[in-house]
């Protein structure tokens, strides 16, 4: 049996991912990070048969101890601060979390799980106001981020 590994289970796109991983029989385990109303923080998920651990992407020590204590094949990083407009209320915090937790996750797997692949999800948000001549965005479209989010 497959095992992943899901930064961000609690949203949207994580708790849709760990539904279709779940149908292909992977074990899910997924990190969470501590709301002050913790009866809140695991809605999405409450019913899928998921193994959930507290960690946190800026907290280093937390993704060691996950890491350490699983092996995975497949880590899937789609935590982030993703609201575009309160990324310029919070920069610092935005850039800690989108920036440094991807490091955080990259390092961690090169160290403790070598073997596993590895997903970062990102946002046309990279991209700005850019667009190619045709009206669409591509890799190879310059990016110029206008939020602390895009960046």
């Amino acid at each position: 049996m497959k095992r992943a590994l899901i930064t961000g289970i609690s949203g949207q796109d994580g708790s849709y991912l760990s539904e279709y991983l779940l149908s292909l029989g992977y074990e899910v385990h997924g990190i969470l990070r501590r709301h002050s109303v913790a009866e809140n923080q695991d809605v999405r998920i409450r019913d899928l048969d998921v193994i959930t651990h507290y960690g946190d992407l800026t907290d280093e020590l937390s993704l060691v101890r996950i890491l350490q204590e699983h092996e995975f094949d497949e880590v899937y990083n789609i935590a982030a601060m993703s609201h575009v407009r309160i990324s310029t209320d919070m920069p610092s915090f935005t850039i800690k979390t989108n920036s440094l937790g991807v490091l955080n996750m990259l390092e961690l797997c090169r160290v403790l799980q070598p073997n596993a692949k590895f997903y970062q999800a990102s946002s046309s948000e990279m991209f700005g106001n850019s667009i190619d001549e045709d009206g669409c965005q591509r890799i190879t479209t310059p990016m110029h981020p206008v939020s602390p989010y895009g960046c």
